[in-house]
């Protein structure tokens, strides 16, 4: 990754127009070029954030995911590349039409047909653990690249809490990333573990929401 395109500081600090045309025109064109491959997606625009950090989102109120989404989209607009992974969600998430509009950004398959925890039999659950974990390790391995600057592990809190991905395998995921990789992380009820590696941390609480009165989840706004 490289540094953004821009003025050196005498040019910065004078506000004088280039003596030489052609080379401000070339110069110009030369900047335009490199935003164009940025927002292509065929150059990360040399951009460096430094050490990737961890967040987590959690709680019982609506917007975590979103969260998730929104600062993958803001990434992705920056020139980062993003890798998004979905527990207990099939592929069909409204977000994800959008987002895989970017060249910037790669969705992960999960399972085709997903439902809560609480409705799985034990066999469904003894499966969904097996199918998590070697996502996870597919994962590990595409990442150990270096070709992803962000990984949005969505609702992965939620799998470890209804017992469908082990916490020691997510810590120890975290631990061994690489260095610049940013991580989020959604879902509900995070253990101490994995509060201890998390660099910002957003609870998300529940005052107010209309499934409290039987309204279902709605394509666009919640799904």
């Amino acid at each position: 990754m490289m540094r953004q395109a821009g003025m050196n500081d005498a040019e910065a600090g004078s506000g004088m127009p280039q003596e030489n045309e052609d080379s401000g025109r070339s110069t110009q064109g030369h900047c335009s070029d490199l935003q164009d491959r940025c927002l292509s997606g065929t150059e990360n625009c040399g951009i460096r954030k430094g050490p990737g950090l961890v967040h987590i989102y959690f709680g019982d109120g609506k917007g975590k995911s979103t969260c998730g989404m929104g600062l993958c989209c803001r990434a992705a607009g920056y020139g980062y590349r993003v890798l998004i992974y979905q527990f207990l969600k099939d592929n069909s998430s409204s977000e994800r039409k959008l987002l895989e509009l970017s060249p910037n950004v790669e969705f992960l398959d999960g399972m085709d047909r997903e439902r809560f925890s609480r409705q799985m039999s034990e066999e469904e659950k003894c499966a969904h653990r097996a199918f998590y974990e070697e996502r996870l390790r597919l994962l590990e391995h595409k990442v150990s690249s270096g070709n992803y600057d962000v990984l949005f592990l969505d609702e992965v809190l939620y799998a470890v809490r209804a017992g469908l991905l082990d916490e020691k395998l997510l810590t120890d995921f975290l631990d061994s990333r690489p260095q610049d990789l940013e991580v989020i992380l959604t879902g509900r009820d995070p253990g101490e573990e994995l509060l201890q590696r998390a660099d910002y941390i957003s609870e998300i609480r529940m005052i107010r929401h209309p499934i409290s009165r039987g309204q279902k989840a709605r394509g666009g706004i919640e799904r």
